[in-house]
């Protein structure tokens, strides 16, 4: 199962965006409702490694299961 990044919550840091082995995560477009830059995961591409996970400065941004009602995509 996927992880996913709640729209709402990321704040554009893309800490999640270098480490991660398989190239899922990508940005959005525009800005969320916290005016910030945001970032989805492709739930296809991503392997539950959990490395976005470990590495995301924002607490709650970034959930170990697959949840689309809570983030966006393109």
């Amino acid at each position: 199962m996927a992880h996913t990044i709640v729209t709402e919550t990321c704040e554009g840091v893309a800490d999640c965006v270098a480490p991660c082995p398989v190239a899922c995560i990508h940005p959005g477009p525009g800005k969320n409702v916290k005016g910030t830059d945001w970032y989805w995961i492709d739930f296809e591409v991503c392997i539950d490694c959990g490395i976005c996970l470990q590495v995301c400065p924002v607490e709650g941004a970034i959930l170990p299961e697959e949840l689309p009602s809570l983030q966006k995509t393109p």
